[in-house]
Order: C-alpha cells, then structure tokens, then sequence
C-alpha cells in the first residue's frame, strides 16, 4: 500500500494484539493512519503492537474491551473518537473460536462464538456508522473467514458467525453507499497465525494440500488486503468479499 494513502485517518482495529489484527496495525500506520489497538486480556502484546505502529509516525493507544459485552464493544468507538479525534476506518477482527462437533457442542460454545464473532461486529459498526455518516465518509471492514464462505466440519458456530459477518457486509454496503462510506470483507484462508500454528502437523499439512499455492498464507497479505479495501484506491468498491485464500476457495 502506498505510503500516506491513509494520512489523516483514524482506525480502530479490534482483535488487534496478534495475529492479522496485528499485522493490520502497522500496515494501517505504514499507511498514515492514527491507530486504535483493540484488545481482549493481551494487553502487553497490545502495547507492544502499539509501540510497532508508532515507529511509523502516527499516534496509536490502546483500548480494552470484552467483545461478548455488547455495550463494551460498541464503546470502544467512543473511546477512539476521544483519544484520536475521529474515526474513518473499522476493522472487525476480533474472534474466537471454540470448535467441535454439531452433535456434541454446548450451548455456551455456541452463543461465546456468535457473541464475539458476530454480535459484537455488529455493535461496533453501528456505533462507527454513526459517526460516519455525520461525516458522509468512511471505511469498515469485516474479517471473515473461507469458513464462512465454505463451511468446515467442526466448525459449525465460528462458519456461522463468519458469515453472518458476510451478510451483514452486504446489507451494511446497501444502506449506507449514499453517504460515501464503504463497507467491505475478507476471507482468509489458512493464515500462518497462533490458531493454525496449534494445529496437529497433519491438519497442517493437509490445508496446505487443499491450497492451490501449496503454502498457508501470512498475516501481512491479508493485512495488505485489509489496508487496500480501507483506502481511497477501493473507493467504489463496497459489498465485496475479498478471499485472500491462496485459491482454496476458488
């Protein structure tokens, strides 16, 4: 992404401690953005991460929240607004999974995942959309998942959750293009994250088998990815999933 694409802007990233939310941190700030880092429990890994995005010249703090707390995750744009001054771009990627079986998962595993993956998504935009159309002008985006394009067996709350995320991407995209907001997604596929990096070596090998590249993908494509559909260069893009997936999907 160009240097400066996004100076001037304010982003808030939530699931921003490691992983792609991470790795979108400092992409949003190698691209001129201010940076909100939006955390669960990992607050030294947010405040590393905050530290990373400021090497870049940009402003970056960071915000503690639930995600399975409604109100929580919705006031975590509130907080942006008042620690930056404003708020131009959303990333959702804050997620959890809790994987098994359809026949043998729990209620609560269940609800957790819809709660965080889902609900929580939607809290914040619109809380974000509020803003936003004050200001006739803004950038969401919803980390998906192939999952929720797919499907996967074990994984029946999280495919859900992520495509729930994909429906509300495109309903979102259709009630505010009037106001120059855009409101877009990615899949990844298998990404080379903590979550892959605990899987057994066979599941590993075989989602790389299932890749037409041959190789699971890193944090920074789909961060790249994330930036690009946040700047002015996707400005009239809006309701589009971006599978940043190395073909699996395809």
């Amino acid at each position: 992404m160009t240097s400066g694409a996004l100076q001037g802007s304010a982003a808030l990233v939530t699931g921003g401690s490691r992983g792609i939310g991470a790795a979108t941190v400092v992409a949003l700030a190698q691209a001129g953005a201010d940076v909100a880092v939006a955390y669960s429990s990992r607050g030294a890994e947010a405040d590393t991460v905050a530290d990373a995005a400021r090497q870049h010249g940009v402003r970056a703090v960071t915000l503690q929240a639930d995600l399975a707390d409604t109100a929580a995750a919705a006031s975590l744009v509130s907080r942006t607004i008042e620690e930056l001054g404003r708020i131009d771009v959303v990333v959702n990627n804050g997620g959890i999974n809790r994987d098994g079986l359809a026949v043998r998962m729990s209620d609560d595993d269940w609800t957790q995942v819809i709660a965080v993956d889902l609900t929580a998504a939607f809290a914040v935009c619109r809380a974000a959309l509020k803003a936003m159309l004050r200001a006739r002008q803004g950038r969401i985006v919803n980390v998906s998942s192939v999952a929720g394009v797919m499907g996967n067996p074990g994984q029946s709350n999280y495919s859900a959750a992520k495509a729930g995320l994909i429906g509300l991407t495109k309903s979102l995209a259709r009630e505010v293009g009037t106001r120059g907001i855009t409101v877009n997604a990615v899949a990844p596929g298998f990404i080379d994250t903590e979550m892959t990096r605990t899987l057994p070596e066979a599941a590993r090998a075989a989602a790389v088998t299932a890749t037409p590249m041959q190789r699971l993908g890193t944090a920074d494509e789909v961060a790249q990815a994330i930036v690009f559909l946040a700047s002015p260069a996707a400005s009239y893009i809006t309701g589009h999933v971006l599978q940043v997936d190395g073909g699996l999907g395809a």
